[in-house]
């Protein structure tokens, strides 16, 4: 039923997977841009990276990631204009955990994950 797939809760139930973020701003052979916004309590989906990334913060905020498989959450805070790299790993929602509201751009490395899965990594 999702775009995005599904995945296998711990408890076997199935979690419909959800974008990695709420809009491609931009987008070309090599990466894609996303633009995600959080109001303080606001959650984006479940999700999975396929790709490498970049979040680039644009609006501060304390952030959320908790991870499907369970375990404590990692509590982040996103200080405008930092920069964060990130590899393809585990499903996990962000949730800002914050007062105010969180705005970033995610820059996915197509060149690095799924041109590569495909065979369209030529460099």
């Amino acid at each position: 039923m999702s775009e995005y797939g599904h995945a296998t809760a711990p408890d076997g139930s199935s979690v419909p997977l959800g974008a990695v973020g709420q809009e491609v701003v931009f987008e070309n052979e090599q990466v894609r841009v996303w633009e995600i916004t959080l109001e303080p309590g606001e959650q984006q989906p479940w999700h999975h990276h396929l790709n490498p990334y970049l979040v680039i913060a644009l609006e501060a905020a304390d952030n959320r990631i908790d991870a499907l498989a369970g375990g404590d959450p990692r509590l982040v805070h996103e200080q405008v204009g930092g920069v964060v790299y990130r590899e393809p790993g585990e499903i996990h929602m962000l949730t800002n955990h914050g007062t105010s509201r969180y705005r970033s751009r995610l820059v996915e490395l197509k060149c690095l994950g799924e041109n590569l899965v495909a065979g369209g990594g030529d460099r």
